[in-house]
């Protein structure tokens, strides 16, 4: 039987996710969050840049913002993780506070890390926000895992954008106006590029078509205004959804839990 638990922060870009799913699928979708987490029983299957991966019990996963994956059981057992979304400004305060001075955002080349300290730290910081653990120790534990996980599994650090050109224009339309109905030709115009360019390079930067990535964008608008507490069926209307139901199979699609429980997770 499919369960789960979810934790938001009242007022920090934190959330944490405790789940067991056998028949559910997510959608591929992407987060805004760094994504971290670990596996705990069984095995997840996901596939997450171009690749195929599987998690098995112990081992951590991890996604950079914007990274496109999807999820489900690889067998009929189904699995068990623990997932923690940190937002890039909250990991990056992490990483200033302990350098002393203003550091980049790392940038995780696996998604799939074998890593028994990573699982350690993950499960630690995770039980702490989902048992109500004080803020100064979860603020710890927040320290120390960041930290653990830039030393023992980011690549690199980048720069403020990898999407370059077209994509990059394509991509600022379509985040400062999430909500227009926008065709293909006015977005290519706008970008600058043929459309089949810029649907080539837009998948080959962002895992998604433009289409799908809007779809995101209004989703992301969606947890925010629910996080304020509005009601789900005016926050549907004021997102590009056609109703309540609408935004819902696609919150659960994406996120693996419905508007509701996520507006009451505080």
């Amino acid at each position: 039987m499919d369960w789960s638990r979810y934790w938001r922060s009242s007022d920090r870009p934190l959330e944490a996710m405790h789940a067991h799913f056998v028949r559910h699928v997510y959608h591929r979708h992407s987060h805004e969050t760094y994504s971290f987490g670990v596996t705990e029983d069984g095995y997840q299957a996901f596939r997450c840049r171009g690749g195929a991966h599987t998690s098995a019990a112990g081992m951590v996963i991890a996604f950079n913002p914007d990274d496109p994956h999807d999820g489900h059981a690889a067998d009929e057992l189904g699995f068990t993780y623990r997932m923690v979304h940190i937002g890039p400004d909250l990991v990056s305060e992490v990483l200033a506070d302990m350098a002393g001075r203003t550091a980049g955002l790392p940038l995780f080349g696996s998604p799939v890390v074998d890593d028994p300290v990573l699982a350690r730290n993950l499960r630690g910081l995770h039980a702490a926000l989902l048992g109500g653990a004080p803020a100064l120790r979860r603020d710890e534990l927040l320290t120390a895992t960041v930290g653990a996980m830039v030393d023992r599994a980011a690549t690199r650090r980048p720069g403020a954008s990898e999407a370059g050109g077209f994509v990059e224009r394509a991509r600022r339309r379509l985040a400062e106006a999430y909500l227009d109905d926008i065709g293909a030709d006015e977005l290519a115009e706008a970008a600058g590029c043929s459309r089949f360019a810029l649907y080539r390079g837009f998948r080959r930067a962002y895992g998604m078509g433009p289409s799908d990535y809007q779809r995101q964008l209004r989703l992301r608008a969606a947890r925010r205004r629910l996080a304020r507490g509005e009601a789900i069926g005016d926050v549907a209307a004021a997102t590009g959804f056609a109703d309540q139901s609408h935004l819902t199979r696609w919150f659960v699609r994406c996120y693996g839990l419905t508007p509701g429980r996520f507006q009451r997770a505080v």
